[in-house]
């Protein structure tokens, strides 16, 4: 009873906007509970180009100032990075599958396809194998991403080819989108914040 009346009321103060619960580990936060500076935070997250509170923002409010933080970062990476959204959900994609973060992938994977991705890159990279017949750009974030996460450091030569498609910003940018979804993701997994029930998913929630 104690799940369904916390589920009720998630779905009430959110607008039906959060779609998938943070567990018993921390509990959803309703608007009227926060403190100023959680509210503060929420309100600028709400009003600012996401649109709602969902993912791993919840869980960040227990710790105003970092949330406030973080979710500028992410704001940058998600909607005025350099990189074409294609190749940015790409790398979304690549992070959550990496950690086994399914709310992340049922978040990403529509924008990924809404973005111009292949759906068998997307399917590809759902089964953690390396896609056919991706363009140069893709094959780019591909190859970088994965020695990044793999050997924790980049090749002269897929270094090379980066920094002539995309420069020295969208190296950066690279790096900081692998980055910020390294923490989303590991945040989610560590609230246990789940997708739907009948969301169709490639791979399952990491530890489950």
């Amino acid at each position: 009873m104690k799940n369904i009346l916390r589920a009720s009321a998630a779905c009430v103060l959110f607008a039906g906007s959060a779609l998938a619960l943070t567990g018993e580990r921390m509990p959803e936060i309703p608007l009227d509970k926060m403190t100023a500076a959680q509210r503060s935070i929420a309100d600028s997250i709400m009003s600012g180009p996401r649109k709602r509170m969902s993912g791993p923002f919840n869980t960040w409010l227990r710790s105003p100032e970092l949330a406030d933080r973080l979710q500028k970062v992410g704001e940058y990476v998600r909607f005025n990075t350099s990189l074409d959204k294609r190749i940015n959900e790409m790398a979304i994609l690549m992070t959550a599958q990496a950690w086994g973060s399914t709310y992340e992938w049922y978040a990403h994977a529509p924008l990924a396809l809404k973005a111009g991705l292949d759906p068998a890159i997307i399917a590809a990279i759902g089964e953690g194998r390396k896609p056919d017949n991706m363009r140069d750009d893709e094959a780019i974030v591909w190859e970088f991403t994965t020695q990044l996460r793999r050997d924790h450091e980049v090749d002269d030569a897929t270094y090379a080819r980066a920094l002539e498609k995309f420069g020295e910003q969208g190296i950066v940018d690279l790096i900081a989108v692998n980055g910020y979804y390294d923490v989303v993701s590991m945040t989610l997994n560590v609230a246990h914040v789940k997708p739907p029930a009948n969301a169709q998913l490639p791979f399952q929630q990491a530890g489950r």
